[in-house]
């Protein structure tokens, strides 16, 4: 007999969530986490991020509340106190994802480091674990690049920001990704300088169209973004020096380009499991290709032919998943079509669905829909019009939603439902929503698919023939 029905790596949103699940269906589980319960989002990521965001964006709602006639002083920024607020919020949700509420699920929580001795089996803190089911929930960490004279500087990731004793006076970042935008947004909001530089162009992933909003929203706000240039070297400072000879000095200096998943450790080879530099290569069912008893969830799963999302929501529909498969047998397979994804900045940037140039890449013969949230009601009452809804459609069926908008995460999910249950274009068009309430722009949206035929020559001609009976 194993040591247990299901051993999971990892303590992170995804291995949580799996091991909550196999737990009270009855399961001998044993979580084993070598750091933090809660992994990187609840200690390093979505839930401090977020907790910063929104002290700057309370500290921007003062300096712009004048546009209300309503005039305060320039907020104060107390860093000692802002630091309390972040890590409260961290401790406030602790217990959630504490040991202690897992082994009174009726697991078994060890806090040591795991790796593989064989297909079936795990060593943990020098003894063997046999199990039936292996879930690697691993997660993944802050990509470093090889920047010339980077590996002999202090610098931060996310992993270490969130616990700066002093307020930053000019905070250098490299990379224009999600998590960048937001800690630029955060920290220009709280009064530091802040420049951003990246290779490429921001948020490569969005769409130009909307990012264009949020470019502009930022460097209102004082971000100083660089884009399209590279970064030849680091220096102590610190100090940029970019490839087409400037040279950018800060006090502080964020890496914000990418993640990479935490494989090393693992010693997958002797448990008889394929990676890849993205991950683990699994199946759309998260089951790896090459060891049948081991499935991959969260930031380190590589499902083939759709590579990782290092989403909290990605992980925790990967579990779902995983107690589908592998515990009630049923099929299942990973499907992204409606996978909605947001950067949290104001406005908030939300994507669910196919951007308008995938939508072309895929052969699509496609139709968008738009409408500016300077015609929204809600928006111009609360004096904050920037902003897009863009719909992508083909024929009635609606293919990818984006929206740049104050709180577009919320408003979002109403779109990925739509993608997922392949609801039609005109039930959207149709649909009575509150008033006065921003997701009316989407309804907008997609009604004006069908305003040329209803204002047609044709339809006015039958109209005048209709009023004529009695």
């Amino acid at each position: 007999m194993p040591d247990c029905d299901l051993a999971v790596i990892g303590a992170g949103a995804a291995g949580l969530s799996v091991t909550a699940a196999a737990a009270q269906l009855g399961l001998r589980v044993t979580l084993i986490e070598r750091d933090q319960m809660g992994g990187d989002c609840l200690n390093a990521g979505c839930v401090p991020s977020k907790a910063l965001l929104a002290a700057a964006h309370a500290a921007e709602a003062i300096r712009e509340a004048d546009r209300f006639g309503v005039r305060l002083r320039a907020p104060e920024i107390d860093w000692d106190a802002l630091r309390r607020h972040v890590h409260g919020v961290i401790a406030g949700l602790a217990p959630i994802d504490s040991a202690a509420r897992f082994r009174a699920l009726g697991a078994t929580v060890l806090q040591a480091e795991a790796r593989f001795v064989a297909p079936d089996t795990l060593s943990v803190d020098g003894s063997r674990l046999t199990a039936r089911r292996i879930v690697i929930a691993a997660g993944s960490r802050p990509a470093v690049p090889p920047i010339s004279g980077l590996d002999q500087l202090r610098f931060l990731t996310n992993a270490t920001l969130f616990d700066l004793a002093e307020r930053p006076d000019h905070l250098l970042i490299l990379g224009g990704g999600p998590i960048g935008l937001e800690m630029a947004d955060a920290f220009a909001g709280l009064g530091c300088r802040v420049t951003l530089v990246e290779s490429a162009s921001i948020a490569m992933r969005e769409d130009p169209e909307l990012v264009a909003g949020l470019r502009t929203a930022l460097i209102r706000r004082g971000v100083t973004l660089l884009e399209d240039v590279a970064v030849a070297a680091v220096e102590a400072g610190p100090v940029l020096r970019l490839a087409d000879g400037r040279r950018i000095a800060g006090s502080h200096l964020l890496v914000a380009t990418g993640r990479r998943p935490n494989l090393e450790s693992l010693d997958l080879e002797a448990g008889q499991v394929r990676a890849t530099e993205a991950g683990i290569a699994t199946d759309r069912g998260l089951r790896s290709l090459t060891n049948r008893r081991v499935f991959a969830v969260g930031d380190i799963a590589d499902p083939q032919g759709l590579g990782p999302r290092a989403f909290t929501h990605v992980g925790s529909a990967h579990a779902a998943l995983f107690v589908r498969r592998a515990l009630f047998r049923l099929p299942g397979r990973l499907d992204y079509a409606a996978l909605p994804r947001v950067t949290y900045t104001s406005p908030e940037l939300a994507q669910a669905g196919l951007t308008e140039a995938e939508a072309r890449a895929a052969g699509h013969t496609v139709q968008v829909l738009r409408w500016p949230l300077s015609d929204n009601d809600r928006a111009a009452a609360e004096r904050d019009p920037a902003g897009l809804v863009k719909l992508v459609a083909a024929g009635n069926r609606l293919l990818g939603a984006g929206i740049l908008s104050a709180n577009a995460g919320e408003m979002i999910g109403l779109w990925a439902l739509a993608i997922a249950q392949r609801t039609r274009l005109s039930a959207l068009a149709g649909l009575v929503l509150p008033y006065p309430t921003r997701n009316e722009a989407g309804k907008r949206a997609a009604g004006s698919a069908f305003a040329a035929r209803l204002f047609a020559p044709r339809t006015k001609s039958l109209v005048r023939l209709l009023a004529r009976l009695p």
